[in-house]
């Protein structure tokens, strides 16, 4: 499985608890007694936004973290295998 699957399957994973969380909470108001949500429904959204959160927060933080790391090591080899350039000193007498 490609790094590409598993961050496709990670954002489809939040963002169908993104709509179950609403579409529950949307429940809430419309089942009687109408208006009021019971706390259970409160905490499933709570763990909802919080799963979806983490997976949109830490997924994207760490491919930006991998990526920089890599861009850093292929800049290191790319400036090693260039032939260096002697700089030449002036001497002022």
């Amino acid at each position: 499985m490609t790094r590409e699957q598993k961050d496709t399957i990670a954002v489809t994973s939040a963002m169908v608890m993104l709509l179950f969380g609403i579409s529950l909470t949307t429940a809430g108001f419309i089942i009687p007694p109408t208006g009021e949500i019971h706390e259970s429904v409160l905490w499933v959204l709570g763990q909802a936004l919080i799963y979806a959160g983490s997976i949109f927060g830490i997924a994207y933080y760490a491919r930006g973290v991998v990526d920089r790391r890599i861009a850093e090591i292929e800049d290191k080899f790319k400036t090693k295998d260039e032939p260096k350039e002697e700089a030449a000193e002036d001497v002022d007498d």
